[in-house]
């Protein structure tokens, strides 16, 4: 699999992922344990990950880092306007 960028939600237990293509497409969408979500990323030809940074997104991003994926923590700010946007009010 070609996987370019991979988009994930951390949570305590469970990881929600959106994987993309080279256009930006989302191809596969994934719901994770911590041990699968692991794994996961081994197996795969991952080039980018983004994810919220959260206090466990430091040590995912070391973690994958060390893989040799490229990883970017983007801002809460960032991640919560997204989210304010498709509520009713």
């Amino acid at each position: 699999m070609n996987t370019t960028t991979v988009a994930v939600d951390l949570a305590k237990s469970v990881f929600q992922l959106a994987v993309a293509d080279t256009q930006w497409r989302v191809i596969e969408q994934h719901r994770l344990t911590r041990a699968q979500f692991e794994r996961w990323f081994t197996n795969r030809n991952v080039s980018l990950v983004i994810m919220e940074a959260w206090g466990s997104a430091h040590h995912w991003a070391r973690s994958l880092n060390a893989l040799g994926i490229e990883v970017k923590l983007l801002p809460a700010a960032y991640i919560r306007a997204a989210v304010d946007v498709n509520k009713t009010q």
